[in-house]
This record gives structure tokens, C-alpha cells and sequence, in this order.
């Protein structure tokens, strides 16, 4: 591993320079531009908010526990009715040879049947990595096995800012300029932990991996002269979120969103090889047209199995605030944290958390 590559993983990167900052739209970094005042981030994101505590709406996120390409073409189609036109598929591909991405085969199973016209989308990354040039991205897209479908890098030629409405930190984000092709968008996301992020969902799929690999990211990650990932916790979160706000409400309605809760290691794909052990049992897959739903059944149903099962991810997720990914995109109005889960292996019938990872095994390669 590089030393750009050891400083993301442990969090302590070199500090960017004026030069690369210098790249960022004026008051992109926010804050001063909201009667000038710098936001105040919040300071709950450790508290894990228990379903009887929450308040509003429910939505619908379906589950099954069938980890296969016949178990995730059978959820999305659950979902499939809203993608129109030209359809993106945002998928984390993964460093080389990473051992935890989704199956690239359950992709093209379910591109082939299901979604034949649609394209892969994906960014180029925020460290020197081997993804962090087009040419690189493209070769290590080659190693993994994404060649059976066209994969559109976004940023490859250029960005485009989208608005961010009710956001804090910011009025608009640098995302893939290539965005603005696709009409629909389909965030097939692999749920597990993340160095910074606490845990990677749909959120974080789709705040980080659509925004840019130069400005973007960088608006998310590095306040204005100091370290390169200088924004953590709470602060991370929120920004992270309000990315993802953009993206969502760029494609709204047309958007979906699909987690795949299998080989959950307490680190991101981003980290390849060098990923922490998987320890945390596979559950199944859950599908919603609401981000926020998505996401916090992910996170209830790891937070429903056996302390021993969920101990390294649930203290991933609490040591870096995580938990603060779901109430602020409530706040945002992005979605509902309460949910009617749906059993799509008996009938359709309403699932608690707890009875859906019942019997689960504990986890073996």
C-alpha cells in the first residue's frame, strides 16, 4: 500500500496544498455563506436511536435473505418501476482484488435480465489509489471483473455543480459532470463498516462516490488549510449527507436504493486488501425507494443480531458517530427512520429487525 493510500485508511494524510484548494469554487466550503455564520455540526451521532423512540411515517423497505443474483434480481425488481430513461447503476467497484465488493457476476445477471441499457457510474477517488486516475480507475475496473456493461467514470471529462437544498454547509456540490447524461439512478450498494463513515450505505455511496475525485470530495473531506481528511464525526456526516442530498433530489423521483448486507468487514471496499477481517455475519438485502429507510433498517439489522455478532461493527459505527448519517438526513427531509419491512421470502409479510436476522450464522468464508 502507498503512503496515500496507509494515510486514508489510518485517517492521517498529508495536508493539501494551496494549489488544490485553490481549485474549489469560492465558498464552496460553506458555511460563511448562511448569514456568516459557520455551522455548528451536532454532537449525538454516537447515540443509536431505538425504533420505539423514533417519530412519523413509515416506508417501505423490502428484505430478503437470499444472497444470490436471484435474491438481489428479485428485490430490485421491487423497486425497478421508477427507473426510466437512461439508467445509472452506482456500485462501489473496489480496489484491485477486493475481497468484499458485491459479486461482479450478481451485477451482470441482474444488468442482463433486468436493466440491459444501463451503465455503471462511478468517480474517480480523493486518494492516490488505484482508482485515483481515469486510467488507473479503468484498469483496476478490468481486475474486478466490470467489464460486461459500459462504465461511465463521471468525472472523466469534467464536473458540474448541483444545488444542495436546506443544506448547512453547503449551496451546491462538484459532482461527475457525466451525472447530468442519466435520467434514473440506481444506488446498489454494498452496506458495511468505514474508516471514517462509521458505516458505508446508500448515504455514503452515493454523497461520496458521486461526487468528484478533485473538488468534491474535498469539500467533504479537508477543511481549507489543514490535513486532507481533516472533517470527521459529526461534521463529516453532515456534509457527506448534504452531497447526498444533491444527488438524491437531482434524480427524484427516479431513484432507488438497495443494500447488500453480506461479508460486512468494520472497514470500506476502498481499502481492498488491506480490509479488516469480516467477523460481522451475512444478513440478506434490503431494497426502498426512501434512502433514509434503506439505511436505518441496514443499521437495525445489525444492531438486531447477537451483542457477539455486531460488537466490531457497532462500535465502528458508534466511535465515529455514524449514527449521525440517519438524523441529519431526516432533518433534511430525505426520508423516514421508521419503516414497514417487508418479507419477501413469506409472503410479503411485515418483519420485525429481530426475527429477520433470527438464526443467522455466525460468519465463514
Amino acid at each position: 500500500m502507498n503512503s496515500s493510500r496507509r494515510g486514508f485508511v489510518q485517517g492521517i494524510a498529508a495536508t493539501l496544498g494551496a494549489a488544490s484548494l485553490g481549485m474549489l469554487p469560492k465558498a464552496s466550503y460553506a458555511a460563511e455563506h448562511s448569514a456568516g455564520k459557520t455551522p455548528v455540526p451536532a454532537t449525538d451521532g454516537d447515540r443509536y436511536i431505538p425504533y420505539d423512540k423514533r417519530t412519523g411515517k413509515e416506508s417501505v423497505v423490502w428484505f430478503t435473505r437470499d444472497l444470490s443474483a436471484e435474491g438481489l434480481r428479485k428485490i430490485v425488481a421491487r423497486t425497478r418501476g421508477v427507473l426510466t430513461g437512461k439508467v445509472g447503476v452506482k456500485l462501489h467497484t473496489g480496489e484491485r482484488n477486493g475481497p468484499n465488493i458485491i459479486p461482479s457476476d450478481w451485477v451482470r445477471h441482474l444488468m442482463a435480465h433486468d436493466l440491459p441499457k444501463a451503465s455503471i457510474v462511478e468517480t474517480n477517488t480523493y486518494y492516490k489509489g488505484d482508482r485515483y486516475t481515469t486510467e488507473q480507475h479503468r484498469e483496476t475496473l478490468r481486475v474486478n471483473g466490470w467489464t460486461f456493461a459500459p462504465v461511465d467514470i463521471l468525472d472523466e471529462h469534467g464536473t458540474a455543480m448541483l444545488p444542495v437544498m436546506g443544506g448547512n454547509w453547503f449551496t451546491q456540490m462538484s459532482m461527475g459532470k457525466g451525472i447530468l447524461s442519466y435520467d434514473s439512478l440506481l444506488a446498489l450498494t454494498h452496506f458495511k463498516g468505514h474508516t471514517m463513515g462509521g458505516f458505508g450505505g446508500s448515504n455514503k455511496n452515493l454523497g461520496i462516490g458521486l461526487a468528484d475525485g478533485r473538488i468534491g470530495k474535498a469539500m467533504i473531506h479537508t477543511r481549507k488549510g489543514e490535513g486532507q481528511w481533516s472533517i470527521s464525526t459529526e461534521e463529516f456526516m453532515e456534509r457527506m449527507t448534504e452531497s447526498t442530498k444533491a444527488a438524491v433530489d437531482h434524480f427524484a423521483p427516479h431513484i432507488a436504493f438497495v443494500n447488500v448486507m453480506r461479508n460486512m468487514s468494520v472497514s470500506c471496499d476502498c481499502e481492498g486488501l488491506a480490509a479488516q477481517p469480516v467477523v460481522t455475519p451475512n444478513i440478506g438485502i434490503v431494497a426502498s425507494l426512501d434512502i433514509l429507510a434503506a439505511d436505518q433498517a441496514a443499521v437495525d439489522l445489525v444492531m438486531a443480531l447477537p451483542d457477539r455478532d455486531h460488537a466490531a461493527l457497532a462500535e465502528r459505527m458508534t466511535s465515529r458517530h455514524a449514527f449521525r448519517q440517519l438524523s441529519y438526513m431526516k432533518e433534511l427531509g430525505m426520508g423516514n427512520d421508521r419503516y414497514l419491512l417487508v418479507d419477501i421470502d413469506n409472503g410479503d409479510n411485515r418483519i420485525l429487525p429481530v426475527k429477520a436476522v433470527a438464526g443467522v450464522s455466525p460468519f465463514t468464508l
